[in-house]
């Protein structure tokens, strides 16, 4: 199939729009997710972007940035391993683990080039501030943008342009002469979103509320088995009685989400009602030591 001269351009400008909107708009259309949906639409395999996005985003799903640092970018990953994968027919988890994540990781130096950048046009802008040159801010501020766009635009064009004959070549290779490498990074790739997952696990308070989370795989659990025996039932009796043309969908991904949902109010209006007790009942840092008592009346304990 290949990859066409629009389709490259389109990514492009995508990838150099994704971080400003990441960084500014925070729209969603700058998470690895998105980036999948819309380079799948771009290639027109739509589902395989949904899966390589889906897998990259719960691949990053505990990794987050804190002050400036610079966490790898899976949503450039994303878009060439897409584009990759559906113009080469290039195995979707091959893909995943032998393009997205290696490049992810490489743009990083990228990310922290941009943020060197933008310290020229920073200092452009103290400068302004002290001769009140208000027009001049604004424009040296969305001037920021094109080192943030060009740190991801420019590495996706040059892979997408020059990187297709070569990633072709090493597939095809790897494919016949090294069937085993394919296995393994398959495998790989596979694995990758649980690593997502025990990332995030390692920062929530798993200890706290470990009730809650057995709760939700089980019920996840339960739920996932009811469904595929009801659509197995429904296909045997499609089979038999022909007028039967019920369709029986699985549990929607909307449904657990809002189990989860449930039980995080709960726990979180356990929280505020034990704060609230904790406020009520601690005495006010008055010179008095005067308390507020549940009906808002000040009392004087000292008198």
């Amino acid at each position: 199939m290949g990859i066409q001269w629009w389709q490259i351009l389109l990514l492009t400008l995508y990838a150099g729009y994704q971080i400003c909107d990441e960084l500014t708009i925070n729209s969603s259309a700058g998470s690895a997710v998105f980036a999948g949906f819309i380079s799948g639409v771009i290639m027109g395999d739509m589902k395989t972007g949904l899966m390589i996005g889906g897998a990259m985003q719960l691949t990053v799903l505990g990794v987050g940035t804190f002050g400036g640092s610079s966490r790898i970018d899976a949503n450039s990953g994303t878009v060439l391993a897409t584009a990759f994968s559906v113009g080469l027919g290039m195995n979707q988890n091959q893909a995943i683990s032998a393009i997205a994540v290696p490049v992810a990781a490489l743009l990083i130096q990228t990310d922290i080039i941009a943020r060197f950048a933008n310290t020229f046009f920073a200092h452009r802008i103290d400068k302004l501030i002290e001769e009140h040159k208000y027009r001049a801010i604004e424009r040296n501020y969305l001037y920021g943008a094109i080192p943030w766009a060009l740190s991801r635009a420019l590495p996706v064009f040059l892979a997408l342009t020059f990187g297709g004959g070569l990633v072709n070549s090493v597939v095809s290779y790897m494919n016949s002469q090294l069937s085993w490498l394919a296995t393994g990074l398959e495998t790989a790739g596979a694995v990758l979103p649980a690593v997502g997952f025990a990332i995030l696990l390692r920062y929530l308070p798993v200890k706290k509320h470990f009730p809650y989370l057995i709760i939700g795989f089980v019920l996840t659990a339960i739920f996932a088995t009811i469904y595929a025996a009801v659509g197995a039932l429904g296909g045997a009796v499609t089979g038999v009685a022909k007028n039967f043309t019920y369709n029986f969908a699985g549990l929607p991904m909307l449904g657990i989400a809002l189990i989860g949902f449930g039980f995080a109010a709960i726990e979180y209006k356990r929280g505020m009602d034990k704060h609230e007790a904790a406020a009520t009942a601690a005495p006010s840092a008055t010179k008095q030591n005067v308390e507020l008592d549940e009906k808002g009346e000040i009392e004087d304990d000292e008198l």
